[in-house]
């Protein structure tokens, strides 16, 4: 178990938390949750002592200990990668290099054999000859290959090193767990095996994500970030959701009717007050006025962004035909004989592990590449809009978020209009005179979307475009793209968006192209096209050997 007690934090003027009271009790999973900028990250590492409050305690049950998922990618460098999952339980770790290091010593005397008895009690009692299967389950389940688990972690590309890092806070079975983004760089596959791996953990789990699916398939409570607060609800993230939105509502109607109220008791006050046979009834009627109070309503710190694709004409009947395509990268073939014909009305998730297969094939679609051979043919009614993964280019420059967008508006239009546009995007104020150069990851992103929405295309091709995002953000393009009436062509690792917004599935394997008409979770339900999977890997890998 771990509490907080009477949390405070400020930054300057601004306050994060005030008096914050939580208890997390074994066997729950909580999702923490908040807006960008509520402290969701700051709050796991007040739990972890790696931040002091400005007042306040965390306490942590006796001889309980406590994981974290590191963020630093570099902190192992030197060591291998089973030694890294390891470190995960520190002490486990200093017993076995102890343990070792005795064992190797030319000159092991009879006090080096009473040490080491010590070190093989304490050694069998955390489980440590277990220890190298348990670290093997957990590196396997998180797509780390066994080619890999001897290679020193510097030698390892940054997804893989995030997965290893993962593997380390899940080891041992630790009493408290702290979890910050951990599905970030795993794919479908892999958040399937850590979904149920944490459905399956009998101790205390605090989780960030903004995965909706995933914190709605783990969580046992929700631990919701807003005012200056934390309130927990029980139930997951859709539970947290539809309970906060009636809460709200009725605040909402509750006011409503007090204002209602007060607006015809004071008109009864007006017309009455000066007439004789009315006077007694309009004085009792201003005391009942006087007794009535609005509720206060905070202001939250959750905020929707208004994002809406509308494009300035239908499609034809041609939207996009592929030929043959073949694209290598440094000399490995990532898209090999593609083909594609898009169809009106599609709405099509490329998944699968090859991330970057997906982006080089957006990538030629939006003329940013060049095929090695094939042709990529878009019918002559298409406009297209492009979201790349990558955006950094699009930010090098010294414009303000004014100027950026203007580059971008009709022109026509000037100043006001941008200001407008940029404030339904939840830049307002002087955060539209921002500096490209300062903007956050999420705040790229929701401008990126806004120059998509000002090209009036009818059709969309969109890589990772939840990456950097909060829920709020997500929720609100999700609900963008699922009313939009055209053609969309999309990447994402998130389950919820994928399975809301597609009509078809196209997933790339080494082997093949598996190509289905039908939602995302009849497609990972569907026998017919597990098969087909299957014998891609299958074939591929004998193709290797």
């Amino acid at each position: 178990m771990i509490s907080a007690s009477n949390i405070t934090l400020a930054y300057g003027k601004r306050i994060l938390f005030k008096d914050v009271n939580i208890k997390f009790t074994p066997g729950n999973c909580y999702g923490l949750i908040g807006a960008n900028g509520a402290g969701k990250s700051t709050f796991l590492k007040i739990l972890s002592r790696e931040i002091e409050p400005d007042k306040g305690t965390v306490s942590i049950g006796p001889r309980e200990r406590m994981a974290v998922l590191r963020q630093d990618q570099f902190a192992f460098d030197e060591e291998t990668v089973f030694n890294t999952v390891i470190r995960g339980h520190e002490r486990l770790y200093e017993i076995m290099m102890e343990r070792e290091a005795l064992y190797a010593k030319p000159d092991f005397n009879e006090e080096d054999g009473a040490r080491s008895a010590e070190l093989e009690g304490d050694f069998a009692e955390m489980n440590g000859y277990e220890a190298e299967s348990e670290a093997a389950v957990l590196l396997n389940g998180l797509g780390i290959p066994e080619e890999l688990r001897h290679k020193k972690m510097k030698e390892l590309e940054g997804g893989n090193k995030v997965r290893v890092l993962l593997a380390q806070a899940l080891f041992g079975t630790p009493d408290v767990l702290l979890l910050d983004e951990p599905t970030n760089n795993l794919d479908l596959k892999s958040i399937k095996w850590l979904e149920d791996f944490l459905y399956r953990f009998a101790n205390t789990v605090i989780v960030v994500s903004h995965d909706r699916h995933f914190l709605n398939q783990v969580c046992t409570h929700t631990a919701d970030i807003d005012f200056g607060q934390i309130q927990v609800y029980v139930g997951n993230y859709d539970f947290w959701y539809h309970a906060s939105q009636l809460t709200l509502r009725q605040k909402q109607n509750e006011n409503r009717k007090v204002s209602d109220k007060a607006t015809e008791l004071k008109e009864f006050i007006q017309r009455f007050s000066s007439n004789a046979s009315k006077a007694k009834q309009a004085t009792s009627r201003k005391k009942l006025l006087d007794k009535l109070t609005l509720e206060d309503m905070p202001v939250s710190s959750r905020k929707y962004p208004h994002i809406m694709f509308k494009p300035e004409r239908a499609s034809g009947d041609i939207i996009l035909e592929i030929q043959g395509l073949s694209k290598a990268i440094d000399g490995v073939a990532v898209l090999n004989g593609f083909n594609l014909t898009v169809r009106k009305n599609d709405k099509i998730a490329f998944v699968g592990g090859n991330s970057l297969a997906k982006s080089t094939l957006f990538q030629i679609l939006a003329g940013e590449l060049e095929p090695d051979s094939g042709t990529v043919r878009w019918g002559v009614t298409i406009t297209r809009a492009y979201f790349p993964k990558e955006n950094s280019s699009f930010f090098d420059n010294d414009l303000n978020l004014i100027e950026w967008l203007g580059q971008f508006s009709p022109p026509t239009e000037g100043e006001t209009f941008a200001r407008g546009f940029l404030g339904r995007m939840l830049f307002s104020g002087d955060e539209a005179s921002k500096k490209c150069s300062v903007i956050s990851g999420g705040e790229r992103v929701r401008c990126m979307l806004s120059r998509m929405m000002l090209t009036g295309a009818n059709a969309l091709v969109l890589d990772e475009p939840t990456n950097h995002l909060d829920l709020e953000s997500i929720t609100a393009l999700n609900d963008g793209l699922i009313a939009y009436p055209e053609v969309i062509l999309f990447a994402s690792h998130d389950h919820e968006f994928v399975s809301t917004v597609a009509n078809r599935i196209i997933e790339i394997t080494p082997g093949g192209v598996i190509d289905r008409t039908m939602g995302f979770e009849e497609y990972l339900e569907d026998s017919d096209v597990s098969r087909e999977r299957d014998e891609y890997y299958h074939g591929h890998a004998e193709a290797q050997l």
